[in-house]
């Protein structure tokens, strides 16, 4: 089990590959160095370990030149004398200690001595185990084997990951440095795929984490498939090597492809990945679709680095989700300047938080039939101390992926409640302003703390406010969902679907949920161009909603035909450009909480 020395593209002795017939042969395929300073003793155990079948045997009966070959041979396994002129065992093993390559390599120590205090000294200093001299040749085989037995098992927690049994991140960077020097050594192209599985943190909370743990496996073993195909795509006859498949993090995947013809080739590899893993799975009595993202670099032309060639691969491949996924891009410098600009405004709305740059805008809420505001919407703007008024298409993606999301919702619910509770104290009458949760928020158990504290800290009251969710967050882990919806309204919270209609939310579904409205997605009000048009969506939703007792608001009203077909059609309220686009809170003040407008 020559871990230490493998060379790049070998199968390290011991790898979760390795049937389990192989191990006892991948032990005595180990190298095993004995250091003493009486030459008969070497002799001795080499033909005791021959018989055994441990055939790669290195010594030296020169201390003094021990620590050299230990470091240029790296051997799985140190047989060490303790008592020997120039240079003791003990002084060998604190100076291997001391060097990072050389203080994991597991050393039997051999020593005649039976003084407790000599055997604690020498496991201080890093000693793996003990024999005593003359040394028994059955028990030296049997500890041998124990002893690379444990470093085997060590070397595979170290080097692979235990769910899938792939490489892991630190073994991958080492032939991904390997690949690196032979490419720019003989001149020839590499390539590296960065996979990353779309939307699984949904699916592994919808299917409960064994059920993601064993998609994960399917999943591994379906790329590992695509591995061996990929083996066709480059025939370089130099030293050829094989692709190799690692786990890099929870639902990401590498795949180096040392040799390639031309970087096109690995588009080829990556749209075979495509195909393999959009497949269905089936997990006990589920069929899961799952799809990826694929990003590509090519080396050495793109980085010469393996830090840099992976951060590529991974900035690629980040830039495919945002693509629409199920998809591969290859790395350019293009998209490392936009990363690099991404990370920069991740930063900047940071402190953005910590500045309070962030300011709301509010969009009245309008009663239908008596025309009174009767709500606002509350919509967050970033005043940019460079760029001017940012709008939210601009930073709330960038929120939700970097988890940002959730201290920026909690900004804005207490900004909502403070103006709230600063409107009332002016004297007007205050409209409930709805306040958007984003499903990172929801899904937090403290949701529920959190409104309360922002009311309370603003002394604001709830009945002032209207949470509004949208149909996809709400359509995920319904049981858990309904739960915390009561909590909610059991401190007095209204509660709103936002966004109904994109979700395909069943009637029995909806009865399900204590919610107080629903909002229309304005896709579905764009198609009003009349009064006298029909659209049977809008019309069936209006009835399906009341005979629940919700109330109905449609969004994005632009023209007096929209609003009145909604009128027609039993509508309760509306919302959009037609009445007045977002505006700051002392405009929306001005404009419409005087007394006799709001409802």
């Amino acid at each position: 089990m020559n871990a230490v020395n493998v060379e790049a593209g070998d199968t390290l002795h011991g790898a979760p590959e390795r049937e389990q017939g192989d191990e006892m042969q991948s032990l005595r395929d180990a190298l095993v160095m004995m250091v003493d300073d009486e030459p008969l003793n070497i002799e001795v155990t080499q033909v005791h370990l021959e018989e055994a079948g441990y055939t790669r045997f290195v010594s030296t009966d020169d201390p003094l030149q021990a620590l050299e070959l230990i470091a240029a041979r790296r051997p799985d396994v140190l047989l060490l004398d303790l008592m020997m002129p120039g240079m003791s065992g003990f002084e060998i093993l604190e100076r291997m200690a001391a060097t990072n390559v050389l203080q994991d390599v597991p050393t039997i120590v051999l020593t005649s001595s039976t003084d407790p205090r000599t055997k604690l000294k020498a496991l201080e200093l890093g000693a793996t185990d003990f024999l005593a001299k003359p040394v028994d040749s059955s028990e030296l085989v049997l500890r041998l084997r124990n002893t690379l037995a444990a470093k085997a098992y060590r070397d595979r927690l170290a080097n692979y990951d235990l769910l899938t049994a792939l490489p892991n991140r630190h073994t991958f960077m080492g032939k991904l440095g390997w690949a690196l020097s032979h490419a720019v050594r003989y001149g020839h192209k590499g390539a590296v795929l960065h996979v990353g599985l779309d939307d699984f943190k949904k699916i592994n909370e919808a299917l409960g984490p064994s059920l993601g743990d064993a998609m994960l496996q399917q999943i591994a073993r379906r790329l590992e498939q695509c591995v061996r195909l990929t083996d066709t795509v480059g025939r370089l006859d130099i030293h050829r090597q094989q692709p190799t498949l690692s786990r890099i993090s929870g639902d990401e995947f590498t795949i180096l492809l040392p040799e390639v013809r031309a970087g096109e080739d690995a588009g080829l590899a990556a749209e075979r990945v495509l195909a393999q893993i959009a497949e269905p799975i089936h997990l006990l009595e589920h069929e899961v679709r799952v799809t990826c993202s694929i990003g590509i670099t090519v080396i050495p032309d793109d980085a010469d680095e393996a830090d840099t060639v992976l951060r590529n691969a991974g900035t690629a491949m980040h830039y495919a989700k945002a693509c629409g996924k199920n998809a591969a891009r290859f790395y350019s410098s293009e998209l490392n300047a936009r990363a690099l600009q991404k990370f920069g405004l991740e930063t900047q709305l940071r402190r953005a938080l910590e500045r309070e740059e962030l300011m709301l805008y509010y969009q009245p809420k309008v009663h239908i039939a008596s025309g009174r505001i009767v709500g606002a919407e509350a919509l967050v703007r970033w005043q940019h101390p460079e760029r001017g008024l940012v709008m939210p298409g601009d930073f709330v993606l960038l929120a939700e992926e970097t988890g940002l999301i959730t201290p920026l919702g909690e900004y804005v619910l207490r900004a909502a409640c403070r103006q709230s509770a600063q409107w009332r104290a002016a004297g007007y009458e205050v409209p409930r302003i709805s306040v958007n949760v984003s499903s990172h928020q929801f899904r937090q158990s403290a949701i529920v703390a959190v409104m309360e504290s922002a009311l309370r800290d603003a002394g604001s009251r709830v009945e002032d406010l209207t949470l509004e969710l949208t149909e996809g967050t709400l359509m995920e882990n319904t049981d858990q969902n309904v739960q915390t919806l009561q909590r909610l309204k059991a401190i007095g919270a209204k509660l709103s679907m936002d966004d109904f209609g994109t979700g395909y939310s069943s009637l029995s579904y909806l009865s399900r949920l204590p919610l107080d409205e629903i909002k229309i997605d304005r896709s579905f009000v764009m198609q009003v161009v009349n009064p006298g048009d029909r659209c049977a969506i809008i019309t069936a939703i209006i009835a399906m909603a009341h005979s629940l007792e919700l109330s109905v608001v449609a969004e994005g009203i632009e023209t007096e035909a929209q609003l009145a077909f909604l009128a027609a059609n039993g509508c309760d309220e509306y919302q959009g450009y037609l009445k007045s686009k977002p505006i700051p809170a002392d405009d929306f003040a001005s404009r419409f909480l005087a007394v006799d407008n709001v409802a």
